[in-house]
Order: structure tokens, then C-alpha cells, then sequence
């Protein structure tokens, strides 16, 4: 049996897999919500019938703690011999890793590079380390998708020697990325690997990944998980003269702006009502400033798209994942009307129906929806470990 753990800034998830060959889903949990009044935790079974629900007070604990107590008291805790941990920031590392001391330290100094999810994800490793020294655990790098991109993409134009010191562009959301080109192989989709892919994975996290002959060669993100594309409640780019500005009208220092730029922007920042795109698409036709956030995410969307598309040379195959990608028609629709010059042509029945291809058979490109699995790349990575198992 494989334990999967993800933990972000405000959540923890976490899978459970019967059988380490055939990997067959035992259930998935998650606490959400952390730090905040409403901190909730559920689990699942298989075919997503709820087995708990809690309301976390907020004095119960660490929520590593949380979800490790329940775990340890499920029957079947025993028979897990791997853990995997979804590690967002790997800088240069380029494949999965046991984690030990040596990777744990590294991983402490590498806190400075991501701030906002690193520290909670040492912490589950550490908690889990302490409680079960003799269970491996490996580290499962969101970056390592986008380590073999270009120079031209990974550079910075600042100087030369901050780049020795770490500072490039790294991209994330690599699992799913991952995820989503090996089911367009499995799909047999040709630009899977040979051919033009544009991956976006628009969720509370939102980025997009240009993929030639199943490479990344471009992403959205850069230094840190907080660039490129406006999201949930992080700004995407800003012009970095805001900094200074900011510090000279309103005393801001380093650490308020980057709260700024990571909780109090995007959806949430522009709309001032809520960071949820559910909310906004709700409450767009008497709000205007929810209007005002959708359509900048939809345009900014489609922008990125068509900046791919340059760096590409066109577009055979898109994709659309993720928490709003996955589940939010009306959002593709708005994005993809504005793509008919890249042969982009939604068939508005299928779109409706979140059906696997939503573009009409005529055009020139294939617009899909995939159902992302972060988790299932975890486990999938736990396989090659065969030698700990």
C-alpha cells in the first residue's frame, strides 16, 4: 500500500493506494480550509462517498498532526510501505528522491524560494519522520517537469549573477502537468509526442505549460508559484517597480507585500468578494467587480495561450485541468472565443457537458478536458522506488 501527501499553503491532501502494481485507489482525504474559522476535514472512499467530515477547532493542533493521527488509526496505516510527498519547489533537482537528512536540509535552505508552501511541507515530513523513522518517504518535485526547458526560458534578464545563486525560472505544477501528458499518451493523442501542446491547469493555483514533442519548453510560472497568470488570491506578474512604489506611499515592507501578492490579490484583490470563481460566476450579474475578475482571468488565459502558441509555432492539442478548468464551462468558452485564429472552435453541447474533447471535429485543434491527478503521479513515482519497497 502507497500513501500520497500534497500539502499547500492552506490545505493538506492526501490518497491512499491498495496495490503497488495495479495502484488501485483506496480513498482520498483532505483538510482545507487551514488557519481559518472554517477549517474542514473529509475523506472519501474510491467512488467518492463521504467516511468522515470534521470541523477542525482551532486549537486541535498542527494540521500535520491532524491528518497523521487519523491515519495511524485506519486498520490498514500498517501496510504502507512508501510514502510520497508532493515537494512544489525542487529548484534543480530533476526526478524523484528518497528523502533523507542531507535532502531535508537542503530542503530548509531552499525555504527562502517558496515560502508559502516548502515550510508546511517540511513540517508533514518531519511529523511523519519523527513518528515512523522506518517508513521512506521520497520527495516528488513539482519542478522537475520543466527542467530541461530552454536556456531562453529559464533565463531572467536581470544580472548574470543571481543566476548562479538560484534565480531563474523554474515553473510548477509539473505532477499534474505530468499527469496530463502521460493520459494524452494513454488517449492517443499524436502531439503528445510529436507535436504542440498547450497544458492549462487553471485551479487556485493557475499556470499554463507549452509542451513540443512531450517537452516543456516554456510555463507560466517563473521564480516562485506566485508569477505569471493572476489566480485564486496571488497576483501573477506585476511590474516590479510596485515594490518601490508601495514602500514609498504606504511604508510597505517586504514581508506585507509579499502577503499582498500571495493571499489578498487575484480574483479575491480584484473582485473583493471572494477568491472562489464559483462565487464570482454567481454573482457576476449584479456585481460588477466579479465581472470585472472573471473577465480579466479569461483574458489573461487566453493571452498566455496565445503567447504558447508563438513560442510553439501554433497549437495541435489544448488542454484544460484543474479546479476551474476541469469544471467551470462558461470560463473555456470566454477563453477559447477569443483563440479562433490558433484553429480553436469549441462545440458549445460537449462544452456544456465537460465532455473529454469539446472541440468541434472540423477545426484544426483539439481542445480537451482531463480530470488532473497530482496524487496518482505521486504513487506512480513511489513505483520506481522498488528497490525500498
Amino acid at each position: 500500500m502507497f500513501l500520497t501527501l500534497n500539502a499547500g499553503s492552506s490545505s493538506i491532501r492526501f490518497a491512499l493506494y491498495d496495490d503497488a502494481e495495479s495502484l488501485s485507489l483506496s480513498l482520498r482525504g483532505k483538510l482545507e480550509r487551514i488557519g481559518l474559522t472554517d477549517t474542514t476535514f473529509t475523506v472519501n472512499d474510491s467512488s467518492g462517498q463521504l467516511l468522515h467530515r470534521q470541523v477542525i477547532e482551532k486549537n486541535a493542533g498542527s494540521p500535520s498532526d491532524i491528518v497523521l493521527a487519523w491515519l495511524e488509526a485506519q486498520p490498514s496505516f500498517g501496510f504502507i510501505r512508501a510514502v510520497g510527498h508532493r515537494v512544489v519547489h525542487g529548484m534543480r533537482h530533476s526526478k524523484p528522491e528518497l528523502i533523507t537528512v542531507d535532502l531535508l536540509g537542503e530542503l530548509h535552505r531552499m525555504t527562502p524560494f517558496d515560502p508559502e508552501h516548502l515550510p508546511r511541507e517540511i513540517e508533514l515530513i518531519k511529523a511523519l519522520g519523527k513518528r515512523h523513522p522506518h517508513l521512506p518517504q521520497i520527495a516528488c518535485f513539482d519542478t522537475a517537469f520543466h527542467r530541461d526547458m530552454p536556456q531562453v526560458a529559464r533565463l531572467l534578464p536581470i544580472p548574470r549573477k543571481y543566476q548562479a545563486l538560484g534565480v531563474e525560472r523554474y515553473g510548477f505544477h509539473g505532477l499534474s502537468y505530468s499527469y496530463l501528458m502521460e493520459e494524452l499518451v494513454r488517449l492517443g493523442d499524436p502531439a503528445a509526442t510529436h507535436g504542440r501542446v498547450i497544458l492549462a491547469h487553471l485551479g487556485n493555483g493557475a499556470s499554463l505549460a507549452a509542451v513540443r514533442n512531450g517537452q516543456s519548453i516554456d510555463t507560466s510560472m517563473s521564480f516562485t508559484p506566485a508569477s505569471g497568470l493572476m489566480m485564486s488570491t496571488r497576483s501573477g506578474d506585476l511590474d516590479p517597480n510596485l515594490i518601490f512604489y508601495l514602500a514609498q506611499t504606504e511604508q510597505m515592507t517586504a514581508a506585507q507585500f509579499q502577503h499582498l501578492v500571495n493571499h489578498r490579490s487575484g480574483l479575491l484583490g480584484v473582485s473583493q468578494i471572494s477568491s472562489d470563481m464559483r462565487d464570482l460566476l454567481r454573482l457576476e450579474g449584479t456585481e460588477s467587480h466579479a465581472a470585472e475578475a472573471v473577465t480579466l482571468f479569461c483574458y489573461q488565459v487566453a493571452k498566455w495561450i496565445g503567447a504558447f502558441a508563438a513560442v510553439l509555432g501554433g497549437v495541435d492539442t489544448l488542454v484544460f485541468a484543474g479546479g476551474i478548468g476541469e469544471n467551470a464551462p462558461v470560463v473555456r468558452t470566454r477563453v477559447c472565443e477569443r483563440l479562433g485564429f490558433l484553429g480553436i472552435e469549441l462545440d458549445a453541447s460537449r462544452n456544456a457537458a465537460t465532455a473529454a474533447v469539446i472541440s468541434r471535429d472540423a477545426c484544426r485543434a483539439i481542445v480537451r478536458v482531463i480530470r488532473t491527478d497530482e496524487e496518482m503521479m505521486i504513487a506512480r513515482s513511489l513505483q520506481r522506488f522498488k528497490e525500498l519497497l
